[in-house]
């Protein structure tokens, strides 16, 4: 069985669970932590955009959840975000890309972090266990033998669910044995992986706007 999405998602909406027309939103980004979900750390106060051109991901599950951060980069507040938590056991991305805008109020600048990797089809970026908090997201999406409704706690295709105050173990869950994802436009939260490989891996600084991915 194959299912085919489009579209993108405003988390105003969310309302704690998830609902199938999330199914698009997929494991894409860049980062690099321990630990087997995202939102065991507190995220930062900024979200970060990524777009990929492909993705192929074996053992997929989704699900929602809460991550707690920082309401802005002083550091002195924290507040919850709604999240669609994208898990794959093992995922190919091709010609990703991340940036991340942050305002420097003491100097008047923003600045913008890009980082470009998986230029081609021979040097793509590689990542196990991989897990994204997503905010919002748009995409074509193919996957294979997909089962909407499953709890969360009874997914079984992809990587283990660390279950916790940011989870709900009896929630609305998906999961397939693989996904496509074409023309990723995505914001997250935060990246969580087992390994992540960035193959071809660029890194630029600068306070040009076209920086950023999209």
């Amino acid at each position: 069985m194959e299912s085919q999405v489009r579209g993108g998602t405003r988390w105003k909406r969310f309302a704690v669970v998830m609902v199938p027309s999330v199914a698009a939103a997929a494991a894409v980004g860049v980062g690099l932590a321990q630990g087997a979900l995202a939102a065991s750390f507190s995220v930062s106060g900024q979200e970060f955009k990524v777009s990929v051109d492909h993705l192929h991901g074996t053992g997929f599950a989704q699900y929602g959840g809460i991550d707690t951060g920082y309401t802005s980069t002083d550091g002195k507040e924290k507040t919850q975000h709604p999240v669609a938590i994208s898990s794959f056991k093992n995922a190919e991305l091709t010609k990703m890309c991340q940036s991340v805008k942050t305002e420097i109020p003491l100097i008047g600048k923003t600045f913008y972090l890009r980082l470009d990797a998986g230029p081609n089809a021979n040097k793509k970026v590689e990542a196990s266990n991989l897990y994204i908090d997503v905010a919002q997201l748009d995409a074509d999406a193919t996957f294979k033998n997909i089962d909407i409704g499953v709890a969360v706690k009874d997914q079984k295709k992809g990587p283990a669910v660390k279950e916790g105050d940011n989870v709900l173990p009896g929630g609305f869950a998906q999961q397939a044995d693989e996904a496509d994802l074409y023309r990723v436009k995505q914001t997250a939260w935060a990246t969580t992986a087992g390994t992540f490989k960035l193959n071809g891996l660029k890194m630029r600084l600068g306070t040009d706007p076209g920086m950023e991915c999209y």
